[in-house]
């Protein structure tokens, strides 16, 4: 058949939307689905119930990550690949992560219903622990399925609580059989929104991105003496927290001091004893560096490491340092680039060249295969938080580009 005049069902989509934003979802209109939780579980559950369906072949590997494969005329072509992940950060939004994945499966379904045959197979797949949020890093599941990531290592990391990845994993039913290991991709497409203002501000309604920025992590550990405030005097004290906030400020300082190119956050603290009336003696907080230009963000990372040491000695406080985390910046294949954005053209879609600020499940992807993304506007420019939103229209036309891309590329022999 024709697939050119081919359209998602854009009610339909938002149904799906809809209804898992109602697991983990927040009273003020967000969601919280960390990974693992008993909310991750529920959406699983549904998205698994909606593949079966669609008669797809459904795998489940050892980190979780959920495939489903719909057979091509000649299924030893290498597959198609979209995806994206149904965890949320703590109070995020409802679009961050699942809208590719329902996007995705909004594609199959529009397939099924049409009776599509595609020369190449084509496969949906929710990738565990994108955020990273309760399981430090991010993307950690994709990392592995890449070869990227030691699976042990990520079964061993823990969650604020000392609870083990991999223990969550089982517990919630989800650490399957298949090996994560990475097997042939003929392109891989990742449907998502922007969570920047790019495309709001520019009035466009599809971002194609060049490629995404490196993605830095490090965890700073500072020891303290802990003592009763009222007695003890402010001179000599091993105050950790006063010196974690000096360091803070160094790391919001840093951009500027590097001359731009690149953004650096300090996200997560946790104080210790935490009492009001008890010297900090024990302080533990993030790091996160990004830029275009990975040598630009290791001489950050150098010059602010200093700064930190300076600090550690001068206050008396000891610091470990730990090297968390490192992705080089991903630039995207420009066919695939040209692609979503001349699909966007023939679907009579404004369209934006950009740069992704966010990390993504596609940053690994991008190892293995041709990859490219598709943005659509954050209202605001917000994301990770419960006021995210993006208007249906925009998730209807998203999907309409996604679904063109994966016919292009799914029909090449």
């Amino acid at each position: 058949m024709d697939t050119k005049s081919l359209r998602i069902n854009g009610k339909r989509l938002r149904s799906t939307l809809e209804e898992m934003a109602e697991i983990g979802g927040t009273p003020a209109g967000g969601v919280t689905r960390l990974a693992l939780s008993d909310e991750d579980k529920r959406a699983r559950d549904l998205f698994v119930k909606w593949l079966k369906e669609l008669d797809l072949e459904i795998t489940i590997d050892e980190m979780g990550n959920i495939f489903g494969r719909r057979p091509g005329k000649n299924n030893e072509l290498p597959p198609v690949m979209s995806g994206s992940h149904i965890d949320s950060q703590p109070k995020g939004g409802r679009f961050d992560g699942i809208l590719g994945v329902m996007g995705a499966l909004e594609v199959m379904r529009t397939l099924h219903d049409s009776k599509v045959e595609t020369e190449h197979p084509v496969v949906i797949v929710d990738w565990t622990n994108e955020e990273g949020s309760r399981f430090a890093p991010a993307m950690i599941a994709s990392g592995v399925w890449a070869g990227a990531l030691e699976r042990d290592w990520a079964y061993a990391r823990t969650d604020i609580n000392g609870k083990k990845q991999g223990e969550e994993l089982a517990r919630i039913g989800y650490k399957g059989k298949a090996p994560a290991k990475k097997w042939p991709v003929h392109a891989y497409f990742e449907y998502h929104i922007e969570q920047g203002p790019m495309l709001e501000r520019e009035k466009k309604t599809i971002g194609a991105p060049k490629g995404i920025l490196c993605l830095h992590w490090y965890d700073i550990y500072l020891e303290g003496e802990a003592n009763q405030v009222g007695p003890t005097p402010m001179e000599g004290r091993h105050d950790a927290l006063c010196a974690a906030a000096e360091m803070i400020l160094k790391v919001n300082e840093l951009p500027d001091r590097m001359g731009g190119n690149m953004v650096a956050t300090v996200g997560e603290i946790q104080n210790y004893p935490n009492s009001r009336n008890i010297i900090p003696d024990k302080v533990h907080f993030t790091v996160d560096i990004r830029s275009w230009d990975d040598e630009h963000a290791l001489k950050a990372w150098e010059l602010v490491k200093k700064d930190f040491q300076d600090i550690a000695a001068r206050r008396g406080c000891p610091i470990r340092i730990e090297e968390t985390w490192r992705v080089e910046h991903a630039p995207f294949d420009q066919k695939l680039v040209q692609m979503v954005m001349d699909s966007a053209k023939d679907l009579n879609y404004s369209c934006l060249h950009m740069v992704s600020g966010a990390g993504h499940d596609a940053s690994y992807m991008n190892q293995i295969c041709p990859t490219a993304m598709i943005f659509v506007p954050s209202i605001g420019g917000r994301s990770h938080v419960e006021v995210e939103n993006t208007t249906w229209e925009h998730c209807e036309a998203g999907a309409n580009v996604l679904m063109h891309c994966i016919l292009k590329t799914a029909a090449a022999r």
